[in-house]
């Protein structure tokens, strides 16, 4: 691998591993020591992206007329390469991104299954026949790719999302343009080498580094691109959708402010440990995490106490440290963030303890935050409302499901959504009341499978086409239909 802390790293565009046109680059520091700098990487302008999606557009009609297997073949051989190389990436994954080695590990193993996954699902994934009165006629329909796509990843899952993205798309027939965050392209690249390494034809995937400012409108803009598929901020994906031509396809996953309601009758040991999981163990950095709390007045001290106590037992230091429970946050900007709206907690709410930027040795040059909580919040206060995006946990005391829910739904989001009770019948209504795209009864908002679909409803999703599951696979088609006569 050679001295990464120097190694320069290359677009890959049109089948070749190539720096960008202007020769720019910019370092990729680790969130836990920025002395220790991951790589270096391009910094791409437009010329590098026209030339990335001028490759991808000559290498559609090829990859289209490449048979399904071969395509699938090519998915799984990556998919093998991750899980070789799994001990590399993953360590790589925590000095870039900063979180926990173990879940730096499940989350390559996990972009290794969702390759899998599509190179076999994809193979079964057809279209209609259709019954008519004509003896003399067949009327079907067929599945096919739309061309090239544009892939825009975040970076708080920077090879699971993109997996999830790139998987389908290939298998189905389609050619891929890949950017990942400027502040994780590292992970992105192993992805990108996995997928050239299993023999991936020149053209079909290309990738290149660098800021949305200088490549953005190319990649979604050009009137080759047929589709974009972008995971990010609202903000972000709402100025795409804005500058996006209406023949191509669309696809945001944005932001969220997901609820947990916490009710009487719950178990309230369960309660503070998905609380813990959902809205800590990701240093709060997930779409889908736990960033309310709605506790039913009759247990709420309770759970106050016990969570209080829990989060007291929490270690912050880097994720390369087994031990450690919260890695740092990803960048300084959201180091910035987190810290402005721990102020504006203060302000407004009962400020329960953490939201403090750790110094001495081992922090100094990082970005560590201790985790917060807030109390006494009401549901009109900043910290209820807007997405923070970091470990700060705002409790909110509601009289009861139907206020609960009240609560829970008065947002712009709809993401994800989980509720703790005991009674059966109530978590059945809470999984048709609830206005979002993830419902989770005592199990924590984050996290989904493989195998199932994801998306959220209001202003976190175009609400248009899933991702995830067989079908994340509809969004990267066409459908024709065909009348043939006998």
């Amino acid at each position: 691998m050679g001295n990464i802390n120097t190694q320069v790293f290359k677009n890959y565009i049109g089948g070749k591993w190539q720096a960008a046109a202007s020769g720019d680059t910019y370092p990729n520091p680790n969130p836990a020591d920025t002395s220790d700098i991951v790589g270096h990487f391009q910094d791409s302008d437009q010329q590098d992206a026209r030339a990335a999606i001028e490759a991808a557009h000559a290498a559609f009609p090829a990859w289209f007329a490449t048979p399904i297997s071969r395509r699938a073949a090519i998915l799984i051989r990556a998919a093998e390469l991750l899980r070789e190389r799994v001990d590399q990436i993953a360590e790589e994954l925590t000095r870039e991104e900063g979180k926990q080695l173990s879940q730096a590990k499940a989350e390559v193993l996990r972009s290794a299954s969702t390759l899998q996954f599509y190179a076999i699902e994809g193979q079964t994934y057809s279209g209609e026949t259709f019954p008519q009165d004509d003896p003399d006629m067949v009327v079907y329909t067929q599945r096919e790719p739309l061309g090239v796509v544009t892939v825009i990843s975040p970076w708080n899952f920077p090879i699971s999302i993109p997996s999830r993205k790139i998987a389908p798309a290939l298998i189905m027939g389609n050619t891929v343009v890949f950017k990942p965050s400027t502040d994780t392209p590292l992970s992105g690249y192993r992805l990108a080498e996995a997928l050239v390494d299993a023999g991936i034809p020149a053209g079909v995937l290309n990738f290149l580094t660098g800021r949305a400012s200088r490549v953005g409108g190319v990649l979604t803009q050009s009137a080759e691109v047929r589709a974009i598929t972008f995971t990010g901020s609202t903000q972000a994906g709402e100025a795409i959708h804005r500058g996006a031509s209406m023949t191509t396809r669309l696809q945001m996953e944005l932001g969220g402010k997901n609820p947990l309601i916490v009710m009487a009758d719950a178990d309230i040991d369960l309660a503070v440990d998905l609380t813990i999981k959902g809205g800590l163990s990701l240093t709060g950095q997930a779409c889908t995490g736990t960033s309310r709390v709605l506790v039913d007045r009759a247990v709420s001290q309770s759970f106050t106490d016990k969570l209080l106590q829990r989060v007291a037992l929490l270690k912050v230091g880097s994720g390369m440290q087994a031990g450690n429970d919260l890695g740092p946050l990803a960048t300084a900007s959201q180091m910035k963030t987190v810290l402005e709206y721990v102020a504006i907690g203060k302000a407004e709410a009962t400020h329960l303890v953490g939201g403090d930027r750790l110094s001495g040795a081992a922090y100094d040059k990082g970005y560590f935050v201790t985790p917060a909580i807030f109390t006494d919040v009401k549901p009109d206060m900043r910290i209820a409302r807007e997405e923070i995006f970091g470990p700060v946990i705002a409790i909110l005391v509601v009289d009861g499901y139907e206020q609960a829910l009240e609560i829970a739904n008065d947002t712009e989001y709809g993401l994800s959504a989980g509720i703790v009770t005991r009674d059966a019948r109530l978590a059945h209504r809470f999984a048709h009341d609830i206005q979002a795209g993830t419902v989770k009864i005592n199990r924590t908002t984050t996290g989904n499978l493989v195998n199932a679909p994801f998306g959220g409803i209001k202003r976190s999703s175009t609400a248009t086409f899933r991702e995830s599951g067989r079908a994340g696979l509809e969004f990267f088609t066409q459908i024709k239909t065909v009348y043939r006569g006998v």
